[in-house]
């Protein structure tokens, strides 16, 4: 019989090996795809909105969330509760107000099919709680309305200080907020020590920011240049990808403020290796001064010498204080009055002239040549009329 013809054994690629090396050929080959482009949202596009198909056996347990109001509001929210009690009735969410306990509670139901519909409840009294008008308050049951309660109560410590940067963030007659709520696309609602944004998540975020900023003392009308720059660029889709910091202002931070000095300097003494020479001791001073080789009743002989001496010195500023109010007060010099000059002679002879002419003359009257005149051609008309 013929010998059959051995296979070569040889470390040849298996089926496997081959499978993968033909699907990293075709990876490589796949045209590459920018991340950019898949990440980007298409304009115009919307989530599509959550209907009963989406959840046609509804919640299987009761959720509820309350929430507590200020005195203040109790006025504003009777007259609007029956259109709070609507707005949610349609998601299915029942409200109720309490006014002894200054609290409201939204529930779910057993036809409530939205599980976010309690949330978008339980942000809308939060929001009316806060002094959010219900016109404004009540789009935060939109899918695409978000909002933000930012406290900014206890980031600034003097009261005072909190309250001019508060106003900061208004701007004179509110100019300031209303830039911020037109760049940003969102209602703000500056009320005590919160801030109650209402709008879409971009929004919310830069407000959040300008506000966190203003209140750790950066002007609001920075942001707000940094904002409208950003606005024109986003209209630009060559710069969607792209970063913009090149286009965008850097403003350095200056601390006008000078450095208050203290009333006492310390002025450092030249430094020496040797210490310092120690203190006398009672003994020692005793010694120098020759009191401690005195007996007792010397010593206390000189205390009580001492004592009067002291007690002496106090009588007398006492005595001395006393008698300054019985010492009589300066007196100013008295201003000699000048007599009055006699050079000018007055002409009495003159005035007496004067005085006579005056009497003859009526008050009114014309002078005498005047009258003579007058006379004169009233008696010429009457001859030329003869």
């Amino acid at each position: 019989m013929a010998a059959e013809p051995e296979q070569e054994a040889g470390p040849g690629p298996g089926p496997k090996h081959r499978d993968r090396q033909k699907n990293r050929n075709k990876k490589k080959a796949a045209p590459a795809v920018d991340e950019s482009e898949l990440l980007t949202v298409p304009d115009g596009w919307k989530e599509p909105a959550f209907t009963r198909e989406d959840n046609p056996k509804g919640l299987l347990e009761e959720s509820s969330f309350a929430t507590l109001f200020p005195k203040y509001r109790e006025a504003y929210l009777k007259e609007c509760w029956p259109l709070v009690q609507k707005a949610l009735g349609e998601h299915y969410v029942n409200a109720a107000l309490d006014l002894i306990e200054g609290s409201m509670t939204v529930t779910t139901t057993k036809k409530t099919f939205d599980p976010y519909a309690i949330i978008r409840a339980r942000d809308l009294i939060k929001l009316l709680a806060r002094s959010v008008p219900f016109e404004q308050a009540v789009r935060i049951l939109q899918d695409d309305v978000a909002c933000d309660i930012i406290k900014i109560g206890s980031l600034v410590r003097k009261r005072e200080t909190f309250i001019k940067r508060r106003a900061r963030l208004l701007g004179p007659k509110g100019s300031t907020l209303k830039a911020l709520e037109l760049l940003t696309n969102c209602y703000i609602m500056v009320q005590g020590n919160t801030v109650s944004a209402l709008g879409p998540f971009s929004g919310l975020k830069e407000v959040r920011k300008v506000v966190l900023d203003t209140m750790k003392n950066i002007h609001p009308i920075y942001n707000i240049k940094t904002l409208m720059i950003k606005r024109e660029l986003a209209k630009d889709p060559e710069l969607r990808t792209q970063s913009w910091e090149r286009f965008l202002p850097k403003f350095k931070r200056k601390n006008l403020k000078k450095r208050k000095e203290p009333k006492k300097k310390n002025t450092k003494k030249e430094y020496t290796p040797f210490p310092p020479p120690q203190p006398e001791s009672q003994i020692d001073k005793e010694l120098a001064s020759g009191e401690y080789f005195l007996k007792e009743r010397q010593k206390k002989r000189k205390q009580m010498e001492e004592i009067k001496a002291k007690q002496a010195d106090a009588v007398k500023r006492r005595q001395e204080e006393r008698n300054k109010a019985f010492i009589p007060p300066k007196e100013k010099p008295a201003v000699k009055t000048k007599k009055a000059s006699t050079e000018k002679k007055i002409d009495i002879e003159a005035i007496k002239e004067k005085v006579k002419n005056a009497k003859k003359k009526k008050l009114g009257a014309l002078p005498e040549e005047e009258v003579k005149l007058k006379m004169a051609a009233d008696e010429k008309k009457k001859k030329k009329k003869k």
